[in-house]
């Protein structure tokens, strides 16, 4: 079971060219928002990547807002064990359960979460979180990273499986971001 002391959030390559051209991509922003939203009343840290900024752009602006007081780490490589800086703050964390969302899950998204089981992190990768151009490279980097280790799951389900049970201000201020 995931717990929001041991959890932290990545986020991978969410913007504004790549972002635009994902199979439902309005879907994916709009469920990235809640997701955001739900760790930050869990206190989730967050680690924000951006593949290539200056040519694909800034993270999307709508997601970019949920953001304040997180800096994104620019990179060239496609997983963030590519990075050492990236690697640095998410060791730094102390933060053995990864939570991971973003684009493209067939590349970058597959990739981190690769490294991170390899570097000895569970990882949690968000269905409802994460697309890809074409529906076959979502499907399939799905199915490969389900069999390799990655616990796959959903805004809703992650939510709640961080709060572990009813009550509290926690609680209403999750289930008010879900209805």
């Amino acid at each position: 079971m995931l717990s929001a002391d041991r959890s932290f959030f990545l986020l991978v390559d969410m913007q504004g060219k790549l972002a635009s051209l994902v199979q439902k991509h309005r879907e994916l922003t709009e469920s990235i928002v809640t997701l955001i939203r739900g760790l930050r009343i869990l206190e989730i840290p967050t680690v924000w990547m951006e593949q290539y900024p200056k040519g694909l752009g800034e993270t999307i602006p709508k997601i970019k807002g949920e953001l304040e007081g997180v800096t994104p780490f620019a990179k060239t490589s496609f997983g963030c064990g590519g990075d050492e800086a990236i690697m640095a703050a998410i060791t730094s964390l102390g933060r053995k359960q990864a939570i991971v969302a973003g684009i493209e899950t067939h590349v970058c998204v597959y990739q981190s979460c690769m490294q991170l089981l390899e570097g000895g992190f569970e990882v949690t990768l968000i269905e409802d979180c994460t697309s890809s151009r074409n529906k076959r490279d979502r499907k399939t980097a799905l199915h490969a990273l389900s069999a390799a280790g990655v616990k796959i799951s959903t805004v809703e389900m992650v939510l709640f499986e961080l709060l572990h049970k009813a009550g509290g201000e926690k609680f209403k201020l999750i289930s008010s971001l879900i209805k």
